[in-house]
């Protein structure tokens, strides 16, 4: 099998792209696979550290600020379109593919699209509990729309060849008990809090946790796991003026976090955005979390998110126009008291989980080339 993999912009586009090829790379050792994403994009780092051949466009996101800059980006994005149509019709003259695979995201678009001009099947996953603009545009040609739950499905015609698969997951995220993650990272027993704020970072989230690290090392309360992201370099000095050891015992205070496995078995409470892969190893491994879903995404998608978790009383949530450190602090210890809320919500995050998603992706795989 010939397949391409399409999707970017952020790691929640891409790595279910790679999740998925990671299995069709385990059943097809054969198989020839190609990702293609944009060029410099995140994707490209990520494709070319799991093994795959990359391809990169050039494309790029429309801006939606009423401004000058603004509309100086859209025009550069549609001349991006149309030279990203052009390398997508060359990358497909070569490749040859059987068939292609969209996960969202902008660089996804064009391959797609060119795809679906010349009769080559194509099948699309929407991560989110509200579709993009992307999903609903491709849906109309895609073989497959594959959906991570229920509440994604009424935003497609009932006719549409619509299927729930969940979202498929990098690693086996169940490989480590609470007390294995905590022995590995050195924590005591003491109980563990893991934020984080997207690769990028989250100004707002920082400066809130800054102040919840301030206040639970003072008083002695718990180990705390966070990452700061690209832009949030500034973290760590913040902690120093706060007279706090970035590096004391019980802290891990980092950019990024690359072995989200371990982290997320030692946490015993999440403080994070409403990305749908986080929440989707959010209820692989049943945490009680504290949601901020980000309010610069498309469509507000990451609110839809957090409420389809809160509506079961699964998470708890906070907007980020409300979030204050002292709030986030309230919360977090209101949490960790109440060991019955933390049972509950871990019980109704395992009856959302979907542990097979990657397999049933692969078979719809199979069942579209046949």
């Amino acid at each position: 099998m010939r397949i391409i993999f399409t999707g970017g912009g952020t790691a929640g586009h891409i790595n279910p792209a790679l999740a998925v090829a990671e299995i069709v790379r385990k059943n097809q050792p054969d198989s020839k696979i190609l990702y293609v994403g944009a060029k410099g994009g995140m994707e490209e780092g990520l494709a070319a550290e799991a093994g795959f051949d990359f391809r990169g466009i050039t494309i790029s996101g429309f801006s939606r600020k009423f401004s000058f800059s603004g509309l100086k980006k859209n025009i550069i994005t549609l001349k991006n379109i149309f030279l990203a149509g052009r390398e997508c019709k060359k990358i497909l003259d070569e490749f040859k593919p059987d068939i292609c695979m969209g996960t969202g995201g902008y660089a996804s678009g064009p391959l797609l699209k060119e795809a679906g001009k010349r009769g080559i099947p194509y099948i699309i996953h929407e991560q989110n509990a509200f579709p993009g603009i992307t999903t609903k545009i491709l849906s109309k040609k895609a073989k497959k729309v594959m959906l991570a739950s229920n509440t994604a499905s009424k935003y497609f015609d009932k006719c549409r060849n619509v299927v729930v698969t969940g979202n498929p997951l990098r690693g086996k995220m169940k490989d480590f008990t609470q007390h294995e993650a905590k022995k590995i990272l050195g924590l005591d027993s003491r109980p563990t809090v893991l934020s984080f704020g997207g690769s990028l970072g989250a100004r707002k989230i920082n400066e809130s946790v800054a102040e919840l690290i301030e206040w639970s090392v003072k008083n002695g309360k718990y180990n705390h796991l966070h990452a700061y992201g690209k832009y949030g370099t500034w973290f760590k000095d913040l902690l120093l003026k706060k007279g706090i050891n970035p590096n004391g015992h019980g802290l891990y205070i980092q950019e990024y976090i690359n072995d989200m496995p371990v982290r997320m078995a030692a946490a015993d409470v999440v403080v994070c955005r409403a990305g749908a892969i986080t929440l989707s190893e959010i209820e692989a491994l049943g945490k009680p979390s504290i949601l901020i879903p980000s309010p610069n995404v498309a469509e507000n998608h990451q609110y839809h998110n957090a409420m389809e978790l809160v509506n079961l009383n699964a998470a708890d949530i906070i907007e980020e126009k409300d979030l204050t450190g002292g709030l986030l602090i309230n919360k977090v210890e209101m949490l960790m008291e109440d060991e019955n809320l933390r049972k509950e919500y871990t019980k109704n995050l395992k009856k959302l989980s979907v542990t097979d998603a990657g397999e049933k992706i692969y078979k719809v795989i199979c069942d579209s080339v046949k």
